[in-house]
Formats: C-alpha cells, sequence, structure tokens
C-alpha cells in the first residue's frame, strides 16, 4: 500500500511540476494569483514522494529478505 501511494504521489507531483497542467486548470477556474506559490508546495510534495517510494521499497527488500 505504502509503494502505490509513493509511486501515485510521484507520477502525480511530477506531472504537475513538469508540465503546465496545474498553471493552465488555475487559469482556466480564475485562481491564477497562486501559480506563483506551486513551485513552493509541489517540489517538496515530489520529494516527500520520492522518499516514501524509496522506503517503501528499503522495507519490501528487508521484508523479503527475513
Amino acid at each position: 500500500m505504502l509503494l502505490k501511494v509513493g509511486i501515485v504521489g510521484t507520477i502525480v507531483a511530477a506531472i504537475c511540476c513538469f508540465t503546465p497542467v496545474l498553471v493552465l486548470l488555475f487559469g482556466a477556474i480564475g485562481l491564477g494569483a497562486f501559480v506563483g506559490w506551486l513551485d513552493i508546495v509541489l517540489l517538496p510534495l515530489l520529494i516527500l514522494f520520492i522518499l516514501i517510494t524509496g522506503y517503501a521499497l528499503w522495507k519490501r527488500r528487508t521484508a523479503k529478505s527475513n
């Protein structure tokens, strides 16, 4: 479960970071003023989900070796 959350979160955060999906979405719904804050939120989220994925993979590997 933790691995799935990490992978999905990483993919969603990466899509939002590296493509203008949120910029277009926020502009379309009238929240364009928040576009400047996206980098402050998305990059730490991307790092967090990558860490969750790494932890889940490490936990899976140590559980198989026992």
